[in-house]
């Protein structure tokens, strides 16, 4: 009797220890699948192509990113459903494993994007500066699509606003003046291409906006000359009559004489100065020559890449029939006259004024 007492102890204790063995184990395994930290820290992880699940859990265990990769391996075998896709997430040292794994199951990969910022008024060249600081392609290889000429005539396939007018021969970069300038975020894997078309998708949704239904003049010769309105009219409230000196002087069949046409010419920046040979330059974006060459025309293409406002501003010039401006260079004001003596006369007074101060 004595016996079977204590054979029942023991099973009952034994019974007991197996329980509170179990119950450590289920603890154990439960405190594993919790994160490994309390406090927020991100990490990157990587999902190789073809890893098995064996694979993944040791990588996320080398990572510090799970407390036990068998924990882990355990949860998985359970969970036989969860498909671990390939691809680059972003994920937290305070995640459990069962989030963590949810994540990678569901595919939500961490996309890396670029922003970039491209200035009113700026050209291509500027624009491959840029982006050959912000991404992996030199600015050469920029330029060099630029120029590719089955990328362009795909565009112009594309784009309506894009015609054969930028397929000249004269022009230095076809795609000038169409890339809109502004804010833009993009995969940091983008082509070039891609970037290129992102810019152009936006000139589509700028130009949409705006009325070209009164104008004569070409999409190609409004952003020819927005571009210079662009450069000249430093501010906003004078764009518009910049635009109408340079439709009278259209009109007259006198040269546009601006300055920044003559830069854009000769490929300078506005802080390195003009020569005489410069401004005496024959080239079709030059409109400075003392030839007759420019006569009554536009630069064969856009001297830069224009603002909303610039193409505003060409589309509705002011109603005046200014021909000649003159810029206060110490104010930065610009004052605008019919006649060449008054032109001439502003001109000096504003040298003495400049001079005195």
């Amino acid at each position: 009797m004595k016996k079977r007492i204590r054979l029942k102890k023991k099973v009952v204790v034994f019974f007991l220890l197996f329980l509170i063995f179990i119950c450590l184990l289920f603890g154990l395994y439960g405190y594993s699948l919790k994160g490994v930290s309390t406090t927020s820290e991100e990490v990157v992880f990587v999902v190789p192509n073809g890893a098995s699940k064996i694979n993944i859990a040791t990588q996320l265990k080398e990572a510090g990113l799970i407390r036990s990769k068998y924990s882990t391996l355990f949860y998985l075998f359970f969970n036989s459903d969860l498909n671990l896709q390939a691809g680059t997430y972003l994920l937290n040292r305070n995640m459990d494993v069962t989030t963590i794994l949810e994540k990678i199951h569901k595919g939500d990969v961490h996309i890396n994007t670029v922003t970039f910022t491209f200035v009113e008024g700026k050209t291509v060249s500027d624009l491959a500066s840029v982006l050959a600081d912000k991404f992996h392609f030199t600015e050469k290889e920029v330029k060099e699509v630029l120029n590719n000429k089955e990328f362009v005539q795909r565009m112009i396939e594309k784009y309506e606003f894009l015609t054969d007018e930028v397929l000249n021969g004269n022009i230095y970069y076809a795609l000038e003046g169409y890339l809109y300038p502004d804010t833009y975020e993009v995969l940091e894997d983008s082509s070039i291409e891609d970037i290129f078309i992102k810019m152009l998708d936006n000139t589509k949704t700028k130009l949409a906006s705006l009325d070209f239904g009164n104008t004569e003049y070409s999409i190609h010769e409004i952003l020819t000359m927005a571009s210079i309105v662009e450069l000249e009219g430093a501010k906003e409230s004078d764009r518009p009559m910049f635009a109408q000196v340079i439709y009278k002087r259209l009109e007259t069949g006198m040269t546009l004489g601006m300055d920044t046409t003559t830069y854009y010419a000769a490929q300078k920046s506005r802080s390195e100065g003009l020569t005489i040979n410069d401004l005496n330059l024959i080239n079709p974006y030059n409109t400075r020559g003392t030839n007759s060459a420019m006569a009554g025309k536009l630069p064969v293409g856009p001297i830069g890449n224009p603002s909303l406002n610039a193409i505003e501003a060409v589309l509705h010039p002011s109603d005046t029939d200014y021909i000649y401006f003159v810029a206060n260079t110490c104010t930065g004001e610009t004052f605008f006259t019919k006649e060449y003596t008054e032109h001439l006369q502003k001109t000096r007074e504003l040298k003495s004024i400049c001079a005195t101060n």
